[in-house]
């Protein structure tokens, strides 16, 4: 096998050989950009090195190793390498590689991936001169494959340590007279065709290192203009040493780097380079003393967002569905799947033609993984800018301020000034599903309406069995045609009329009492709601746990053993009583259960066994949290007798009938998306099925794998393995992505990256948001990302992403709420007050902010979060 390429014989389909960094300047190469010529010492030769050098050994400890232990089997790894012997071809062909000054550069199998760059993970050594410094040089670079940076971004990427190897590249040194990195899209914005150019006196080192302040341009790819244009004080220079190596020496040139000429020149040659990969592109590049610009490096940008599959012309706006509903995991394939059926039932009750029953709304979009709907047209209408934002203020109020500032932009300009198509439209609608009679059924009698919508989901369930016999495509279909036109659709008209009444109702009771309400009042009245199949569950759960607290021996199992082990205590699979009957009403619920994709409680009942070792941690009876809702529910009667009196004999018995009905009405809000899950869990049983079938037939691996395609290809009659083989793949990077934009334009760019950063009104160490649910709460923070096995000590502060029904179980026992995401009636603010504790939401980077164990004070009605003293 080869020991050394030169760039002009690498080909990207070489990666395992050369690596990253050499595969892309062999791509440059070959495209004729303008790279400096060099060589490759392959992967070939890292593998004769270190075969029997007893690396492998350390390698096996590192995929167990917790993170405190990775630097030090980091450094043996190193140990073994720096010290194992470099056979004599090796060495020879590495002497003959050393022409003249030359950089030696790190170029690992896993580097310049999609999803992680590695930029920067392994070393590189400048104006190396002379042989047996170059091969000094490879021998580190080849040690540099164990930095400790090296190994814990392996782990933190979940890379397989024994499946890295590491090719040296031997490039003619550029004598840079300037050099620097540009992006050929936006880094901070995600804006694409938007040329981002640091640049600084002598080699690049000074800008990549980050040893000085560089100018900085921003060039439009498209048309050359300089967008921006800021000098760095550049107090460094970088330069190369006559014997070899590099010094450091102090400067400071307040006049800029490039010339207006030249860093058009070098967005034009930025362009090439992202033409050639089709992708945007992070490169590296340098100017010699003669004005000649070289490519040094180029690798995939990987922070950027994937942009969603362009629909209609000019710039489009796209709102995350996933992130309102409080989905920061991605979709399966199939979950996504299903939603897009489902938006054309959606599309079709709304009034808008659909081609096909499953083809989905013109509106549904995907990307990474996440449910985006087209907000243009709100944007452009005057019933959407309306609307729109308001509905956002109580759902997720960050989202409703990028939103409004779009009205401005004139890309969104209004186009539909007029109400009337809209509220002709609304009528319709309302008037086809006899939504005003379902309101004064509602009022009238509210535990008829109750009943009504409880049997909604019962109906559509018997109705939702496959005809017998049908072939597996036909089922595919049926699925498809369920979730479209019978069942998701028909549950919103049919059940959302009953909780409309009671908010009705509350808006009613806020007029009529006027200024008499004072601050949080209302809000006190929606507190320990009956009727609310969530906060239902959750107490259900509480009470499971007191079953089993009275039996030590239980107990203790509960406590001590991970909810994955527990059903299998005895050798059985069998669970307890009291928790198979909890799953019998609960278990078609899930974490992010919106994606049909994903496991059920059913199915998989370790998160339910955790939340109830959870709350057999909670000693105090006071914050039992029965105790706690059937307080905040005397509470809610107390103020409404309250608001009653004052606001006097004449409209007094007015605000309590409205009142009474908003407690009475109210928590149905709950009922329509259990419903929607259950018809769901049903759907998914269908589809399991069919993975099982397909898994017989040899066309997938294994049955769950049916989760990993679309209902189109799992009817195909197609080999399904390699699809979800890709698939897995995308899917395990995406759950990794920790920053979503909440909305993305067409063109790459965040426009919350854009705007202007809004002050902290917490103070100088605090954070802010949305106020939630009223009240001040002291304690601990604990950071979750994910409520999958994950537990809340009583009183500390629960600080996450967002929440959907899977994570109110955690609720029962924290102290407080802080959610990144969110509006006052976003899920987790309704369930904070319903629990009387206090809430925060919409606070931007909260769980990076903040720290697990540090004690914090949130206060839910003023919106801020701030470090206790």
């Amino acid at each position: 096998m080869d020991l050394i390429l030169k760039f002009l014989d690498i080909e990207g389909s070489m990666s395992a050989l050369v690596g990253g960094k050499a595969v892309n300047l062999g791509v440059m190469t070959r495209a004729g950009l303008p790279v400096p010529p060099g060589v490759c010492v392959t992967t070939e030769a890292y593998r004769r090195v270190t075969e029997h050098a007893g690396l492998d050994a350390v390698i096996g400890e590192l995929r167990d190793a917790p993170p405190s232990a990775l630097p030090a089997l980091a450094a043996r790894a190193r140990e073994i390498v720096l010290r194992a012997p470099v056979p004599a071809d090796i060495a020879d062909a590495v002497r003959r590689a050393a022409d003249g000054p030359v950089a030696v550069r790190s170029s690992a199998t896993a580097e310049d991936l999609p999803h992680a760059s590695f930029a920067g993970q392994q070393d590189t050594y400048l104006n190396v001169i002379g042989e047996e410094a170059v091969l000094d040089a490879v021998r580190k670079c080849w040690a540099s494959l164990w930095t400790d940076r090296a190994v814990a971004y392996r782990a933190a990427n979940d890379v397989d340590h024994g499946t890295v190897r590491l090719a040296v590249v031997i490039q003619r040194m550029v004598q840079a007279e300037t050099a620097g990195v540009m992006f050929t899209a936006n880094p901070v914005t995600g804006t694409r065709r938007q040329a981002v150019i640091d640049a600084a006196p002598g080699l690049g080192e000074s800008v990549v290192s980050g040893l000085v302040n560089p100018d900085h341009f921003v060039v439009d790819l498209a048309s050359g203009r300089i967008l921006d244009r800021r000098l760095g004080d550049k107090t460094l220079t970088v330069r190369p040493l006559p014997g070899g190596g590099v010094e450091h020496v102090p400067t400071g040139d307040e006049r800029a780097s490039l010339s207006d000429e030249r860093v058009r020149a070098l967005a034009a040659l930025g362009a090439k380079v992202e033409a050639v990969y089709g992708a945007p592109q992070d490169t590296e590049w340098a100017i010699d003393a003669g004005g000649e610009l070289w490519l040094t490096q180029a690798r995939p940008i990987t922070t950027l967002y994937p942009l969603p599959e362009r629909r209609g012309g000019g710039v489009r706006a796209y709102f995350n569905v996933s992130v309102a509903q409080g989905v920061y995991r991605p979709f399966t394939p199939m979950g996504m799947s299903a939603f897009k059926a489902v938006s054309s039932g959606a599309a079709r009750l709304a009034g808008f033609p659909v081609a096909e029953p499953t083809a989905g709304s013109v509106a549904f979009a995907e990307a990474g993984g996440r449910l985006f709907v087209d907000a243009t047209a709100i944007l452009r209408s005057s019933p959407g800018r309306t609307i729109a934002p308001r509905l956002l203020d109580v759902m997720e109020a960050r989202s409703a301020t990028i939103m409004r500032g779009l009205f401005d932009d004139p890309r969104f300009s209004l186009t539909r000034r007029s109400w009337l198509p809209f509220l002709r439209r609304l009528t319709r609608i309302a008037l086809h599903h006899r939504v005003p009679i379902q309101l004064a059924q509602a009022l009238l009698s509210p535990d008829r309406a109750r009943h009504r919508a409880a049997r909604v989901a019962d109906d559509l369930l018997v109705r939702l069995a496959p005809p017998p016999g049908a072939s597996i495509p036909e089922r595919a279909d049926h699925v498809a045609r369920m979730l479209a036109t019978r069942s998701v659709t028909q549950i919103a008209p049919r059940m959302l009329p009953v909780p409309l009444a009671g908010f009705l109702m509350l808006a009613l009771a806020a007029r009529l009492l006027g200024d008499r309400a004072r601050p949080g009042e209302l809000q006190t009245v929606l507190r320990g709601l009956p009727h609310n199949v969530t906060t239902e569950m959750d107490l259900a759960l509480w009470h499971l746990a007191e079953q089993i607290r009275p039996n030590p021996e239980t107990a203790r199992l509960f406590l001590e053993t991970p909810p994955a082990d527990l059903f299998r205590v005895d050798g059985s699979r069998e669970l307890p009583q009291e928790l198979t009957a909890f799953l019998a009403r609960y278990g078609d619920r899930a974490v992010a259960e919106i994606d049909l994709g994903l496991p059920r409680w059913s199915e998989d009942p370790t998160h339910v066994i955790g939340m109830i070792a959870n709350y057999l941690r909670l000693k105090d009876p006071e914050l039992a949290p029965d105790r706690l809702f059937a307080k905040g529910a005397a509470e809610a009667e107390r103020t409404i007798r309250a608001l009653g009196r004052r606001a006097g004999p004449v409209r007094g018995p007015l605000v309590r009938f409205a009142l009474g009905r908003t407690r009475a009405l109210a928590g149905l809000r709950e009922l329509p998306k259990f419903a929607i899950v259950r018809v769901f869990a049903a759907l998914r049983a269908q589809i399991a099925g069919i993975g099982a079938d397909l898994a017989r037939g040899g066309l997938l691996d294994a049955p769950e794998d049916v989760f990993f395609v679309t209902l189109a290809e799992a009817g195909s009659g197609a080999d399904l393995r390699e699809t979800v083989t890709a698939r897995r793949e995308t899917y395990e990077r995406e759950l990794r992505r920790r920053h979503l934009p909440r909305i993305l334009l067409s063109d790459g760019t965040e426009p919350e990256a854009v705007a202007p950063p809004v002050p902290e009104a917490a103070g100088e160490a605090g954070l802010s948001g949305t106020p939630a649910s009223a009240g001040v709460a002291t304690g601990p923070a604990r950071v979750v990302l994910d409520p999958v096995g994950a537990h809340v000590e009583p009183g500390e502060i629960l600080v996450c992403p967002s929440t959907d029904p899977g994570w109110t179980p955690l609720f029962l026992t924290a102290g407080g709420l802080v959610m990144e995401m969110g509006g006052a009636n976003s899920h987790g603010a309704v369930v904070a007050r319903e629990y009387g504790i206090p809430a925060v939401v919409g606070v931007a980077h909260a769980t990076d902010r903040l720290t697990s164990g540090a004690r914090i004070i949130v206060n839910g009605s003023t919106g801020t979060v701030a470090e206790a003293g």
